[in-house]
C-alpha cells in the first residue's frame, strides 16, 4: 500500500526530516499547503509531484510575475509561450503561414555533475519540445558558459559538454546552426548549458499540448510512447531548483537522465511518419502531442489536461518498465528521457499503436520501447493515478500545475564600481594579440567542427562563418519559387561580464546584440527566445538581479519594433528561467541569454563579415563611447601583465536608434550595396576589424588602413576608441555602391563614418600620421585560430 506521509501533525523538525528522508524540495511552508490542498495527508507519490511541479524548475513560483513584462503578441506569432515551443511566422503562402518552432532551455546543473550525459540530454529534450507541435526539427544551437579556462575542473566540463552535444546532436540528424562560448571565474562551480532548437511547419499543421474541450466527452485516451521508464532523472525538477553544493555532486548524478540518440532518431522517423497520417486523415484538431518534460510521466499528462479544465484517470502498470517491482513515485515522476505522450480520440488509438509498436518496431531498438495505452481523459478537474488497484494520486489537476507562487522580497546589490586607472600600451598591436588569442574571443571551431552542421541539406551559411547562421528552410517546399527563397538567421548571445556590473544592461544588450548579429547578415529580426540563469531567488541580491535583468530585456524590446508591423514590439516566443545557481562559495554573474531569429525575402543575398575585395571603402555605424567596463580588453588588464579590470561604463545602447540602424543596414545588404558585415562586440572595433580580415574560417588574407583620426568619439584616446565595446557594425562597401549606401542611410537618420579602406594582407591602424599597429593579416588569423584549441587541452 502507498506510504501516506505525516505532514498535517508533524513539528517543523520532523516535517524536515521527512522530506530530506524522501528528498522532496519543498518549503515547511509548501509543505504545509499541500494538505489544505488535499484536505488529507499526501501519499508519497504526491508529496513527490508537488515538489516536482512546485519547483522553481516547472512553476516560475519567483519569476511569474515579472515575465508579463514581455512582450508576447504581434501579427508575426503563431504561438507565443505557453506550450512547449513558441511559433513565428517567415513566410505567407497563401491563406497559410510556414513558422519557426522555437524551444529555449537549461541543463545547467546536469551538465556541471556529468558533463556529456548532462549537456546530451539537454539536446535530447529541446528537441522533443520542438517535435511534439508537429513540425520537422531542423536545427539546434547552444550558448555554453564555462569557468576559468585555467581550472582543470572548468576545461574537463567544457570538454564533456561539447562531446555530449556532439554525441547526441549528430546521430539524430540535426544541424547544429550554432551558439556562443564564454568563459568566467563566475561559472567555475556551476556551468551554464543553454540549448535552443528550432524546427518548421505550416501554421495550419499545428499540434497543441492540450487536449480538446470535448476530449472528456470523447474518451479521449493517452498513449506512452518511447523507452522503457527507469530511475535516471528522478528528482530532476527538484535538482535544478536548488542550490548545487559541492558535497552534494556525486549523490545528484542519479537525477540525470540518460540519452539514447539512436532510439530518439527511430521515435522521430516514426513520429515524422505519423504526423502524415494525421494531416492526411483529417486529425489534427483532434490529437495532443507533449514531451516528457521536468516530472515525468505526470507532468506531461496532467498539464495535457488542467489547462482545459478537465481530469484524467491513468494506470501506472501500463507504463512500461525497465525493471519489475518499481515504486509508483518513481515511474509517476522519473524524468527518463526519449519519451512523449499522445492523448487522441480512441477511434486512432489503435492505428497509433500498431504504428509503433508493429510497423516501426520501438522494442527492437530499446529494451522494452514502445507505445502503450495509459489513462484516459475524464470529465471533472480529478487527477486520478491507479497503482496496483490504489490510487496512489487523486488531486485537483489544476493544483498540481499551479504550483506556488512568491512575492519574493529583493534588494539591489551594493557594489564598489569604478574605471581603472592603468598605463596604456607601448605596442596596441601585441594587446590585439593578446585578444585574438584570448578564450573569449578566439575562433570557437574547437567546438563548431565536434558539430553536424550541414546535415539536412539547408545550411547556407554555417557557424562561425558570419555573426549569425542563415539557412533557407523552405527551399525544398512545393510553393512557388519566390516564396522558397526567404531566409532564417538565428543567433544567441549573452556577454557575462556585463553582468559583473549590471544585470538591467546585461540583459538590454543581450537583446540588442542577438538582433544586431542577424542583422549583420542581412536578416531583420522577428522574435527571441530566453534563457534567465541566475541565483538564489531566496537570496535579496539575487532575486533583485533577476527582476533587474528581465526589465532590461523587455525594455531592449520594446523599443526595437518589427519591420513589417511598426507599431508591434520584437516579441518573445518561448522561454525559460534557470534559477539557484550559485554553491556556498559563489553565484553566478547575471546570464541572461538571448536567441534571435531573423527574416530576410532572399537568402543568396545574405553576407558574411569576410573583406571580399581590396580597395573597398569600410564605414563604421555607431560612434565610440567611453564605454569599456566589462570589456575584454580591461579582463586583460589593458595589456598590462598580471592585471584584471571591470570597470564600470557598459554599453548602454538606445534601442530606438540601433532600431533605425537594422532597418537601415538590412535594407542595404538586401539592395546589394554591402559587400561584408560585423557587428562591434568583445574586443571593440580593433577585433571586429581583425576578424574581418581573416573571416570565419581564417583563411581570408585581405587587409585594412584605418585612421583613427575618423573615428568618433574624438576626444576618446586611441586604445579606448579601439577596444570600447559600444555597439555597431563595421561594413565594406564598394566604391561603385558608396552613393547608394549613403542615401540608405541617410533616409534612416542614422550617421555613418569613413574610417578607412581594404588592400593586400596587411592590417593597419593609424591615429593620424603615427601608425600603431601594423601586423599581417596571416599572423592575427593564426593567433585567433589557434587561442581556443590550446587552451581546451
Amino acid at each position: 500500500m502507498e506510504q501516506h506521509l505525516e505532514f498535517q501533525k508533524s513539528t517543523d523538525a520532523q516535517l524536515k526530516e521527512i522530506m530530506k528522508e524522501h528528498k522532496l524540495g519543498l518549503s515547511l511552508g509548501e509543505a504545509r499547503h499541500v494538505p489544505e490542498l488535499l484536505g488529507r495527508n499526501p501519499t508519497l507519490t504526491e508529496a513527490t509531484i508537488f515538489s516536482i511541479q512546485g519547483s522553481e524548475h516547472c512553476s516560475y513560483k519567483s519569476s511569474r510575475r515579472y515575465l508579463s513584462l514581455f512582450p508576447t503578441e504581434a501579427p508575426n506569432v503563431i504561438l507565443g509561450p505557453g506550450e512547449d515551443s513558441g511559433v513565428v511566422a517567415i513566410q505567407d503562402v497563401g491563406r497559410d503561414r510556414y513558422g519557426l518552432i522555437m524551444a529555449h532551455e537549461s541543463h545547467n546543473h546536469p551538465s556541471q555533475v556529468v558533463p556529456y550525459e548532462g549537456a546530451a540530454t539537454g539536446v535530447g529534450g529541446i528537441v522533443r519540445d520542438v517535435l511534439c507541435m508537429g513540425g520537422r526539427v531542423i536545427g539546434t544551437l547552444d550558448p555554453l558558459r564555462f569557468g576559468e579556462i585555467t581550472d582543470h575542473t572548468s576545461r574537463w566540463v567544457a570538454n564533456g559538454v561539447i562531446s555530449g552535444i556532439s554525441g547526441y546532436g549528430n546521430p539524430i540528424g540535426v544541424p547544429n546552426l550554432g551558439g556562443d562560448i564564454n568563459f568566467h571565474k563566475s561559472y567555475n562551480d556551476n556551468c551554464l548549458v543553454n540549448v535552443v532548437s528550432v524546427g518548421l511547419l505550416r501554421e495550419s499543421e499545428l499540434i497543441h499540448s492540450m487536449v480538446p474541450k470535448d476530449a472528456a466527452e470523447k474518451g479521449y485516451e493517452f498513449i506512452l510512447v518511447g523507452k522503457a521508464t527507469d530511475r535516471s532523472g528522478m528528482g530532476g525538477a527538484s535538482f535544478a531548483s536548488a542550490n548545487l553544493d559541492e558535497d552534494q555532486k556525486e549523490s545528484k548524478k542519479s537525477a540525470v537522465q540518460e540519452p539514447n540518440p539512436f532510439l530518439k532518431r527511430h521515435i522521430m522517423a516514426s513520429t515524422y511518419d505519423l504526423f502524415k497520417i494525421i494531416k492526411e486523415r483529417g486529425w489534427l484538431n483532434r490529437v495532443a502531442f507533449k514531451d516528457f518534460g521536468a516530472g515525468g510521466f505526470v507532468c506531461s499528462s496532467v498539464e495535457m489536461v488542467s489547462r482545459v479544465n478537465l481530469g484524467a484517470e491513468m494506470n501506472l502498470e501500463a507504463v512500461n518498465t525497465a525493471y519489475k517491482n518499481m515504486e509508483p513515485h518513481v515511474i509517476a515522476c522519473a524524468e527518463t528521457q526519449e519519451r512523449m505522450m499522445w492523448c487522441v480520440h480512441p477511434d486512432f488509438t489503435q492505428l497509433i499503436l500498431d504504428h509503433y509498436n508493429k510497423k516501426w518496431k520501438l522494442g527492437s531498438v530499446a529494451d522494452n520501447a514502445g507505445a502503450f495505452k495509459v489513462g484516459k481523459v475524464v470529465k471533472g478537474e480529478k487527477y486520478v493515478l491507479m497503482y496496483k488497484g490504489e490510487a496512489v494520486v487523486n488531486a485537483k489537476a489544476c493544483d498540481l500545475t499551479e504550483g506556488f507562487k512568491y512575492n519574493r522580497a529583493h534588494t539591489p546589490e551594493k557594489k564598489k564600481l569604478s574605471e581603472p586607472k592603468y598605463k596604456v600600451a607601448k605596442d596596441l598591436g601585441e594587446v590585439l594579440l593578446k585578444l585574438l588569442d584570448s578564450e573569449n574571443i578566439a575562433s570557437r571551431r574547437p567546438a563548431y567542427e565536434r558539430y553536424d552542421k550541414q546535415v539536412q541539406g539547408f545550411v547556407h551559411i554555417e557557424a562561425g562563418e558570419a555573426d549569425a547562421s542563415v539557412i533557407c528552410p523552405l527551399i525544398d517546399e512545393n510553393i512557388p519559387t519566390d516564396k522558397k527563397l526567404v531566409g532564417v538567421a538565428l543567433k544567441t548571445d549573452g556577454s557575462s561580464e556585463y553582468g559583473e556590473i549590471s544585470a538591467y544592461w546585461q540583459g538590454y544588450n543581450a537583446v540588442i546584440e542577438s538582433m544586431r548579429n542577424v542583422a549583420a547578415v542581412g536578416a531583420y529580426p522577428q522574435a527571441v527566445t530566453d534563457c534567465l540563469n541566475y541565483g538564489n531567488p531566496e537570496h535579496k541580491e539575487s532575486m533583485d538581479e533577476l527582476v533587474e535583468g528581465i526589465t532590461g530585456i523587455a525594455d531592449a524590446l520594446k523599443s526595437v519594433k518589427l519591420k513589417e508591423f511598426p507599431k508591434w514590439s520584437v516579441p518573445v516566443i518561448s522561454g525559460n528561467v534557470s534559477l539557484y545557481n550559485e554553491n556556498p562559495k559563489a553565484k553566478i554573474v547575471p546570464s541572461a541569454v538571448i536567441c534571435c531569429v531573423g527574416t530576410m525575402p532572399d537568402y543568396r543575398k545574405s553576407i558574411t563579415m569576410q573583406l571580399k575585395n581590396r580597395g573597398s571603402v569600410l564605414y563604421l555605424i555607431n560612434a565610440r563611447k567611453d564605454e569599456l567596463g566589462g570589456s575584454e580588453y580591461y579582463r586583460l588588464g589593458c595589456g598590462n601583465e598580471g592585471k584584471n579590470f571591470v570597470g564600470k561604463n557598459v554599453p548602454k545602447p538606445d534601442g530606438k536608434i540601433v532600431m533605425n540602424e537594422l532597418i537601415a543596414l538590412t535594407d542595404a545588404i538586401q539592395a546589394g550595396f554591402v559587400l561584408s558585415a560585423h557587428d562591434i562586440s568583445e574586443g571593440g572595433i580593433a577585433v571586429t576589424l581583425a576578424e574581418m580580415c581573416f573571416g570565419g574560417r581564417a583563411e581570408g588574407n585581405t587587409g585594412i588602413e584605418v585612421n583613427l583620426k575618423n573615428v568618433p568619439d574624438k576626444k576618446l584616446s586611441a586604445d579606448k576608441k579601439l577596444f570600447s565595446q559600444t555597439g555597431g557594425f563595421v561594413v565594406e562597401i564598394d566604391k561603385k555602391s558608396v552613393a547608394k549606401f549613403l542615401a540608405t542611410f541617410k533616409k534612416a537618420s542614422v550617421p555613418v563614418y569613413d574610417i578607412g579602406k581594404t588592400k593586400a594582407g596587411t592590417y593597419t591602424i593609424l591615429d593620424g600620421r603615427k601608425k600603431l599597429i601594423d601586423l599581417p593579416v596571416k599572423k592575427l588569423a593564426k593567433t585567433w585560430q589557434e587561442g581556443l584549441w590550446k587552451k581546451l587541452k
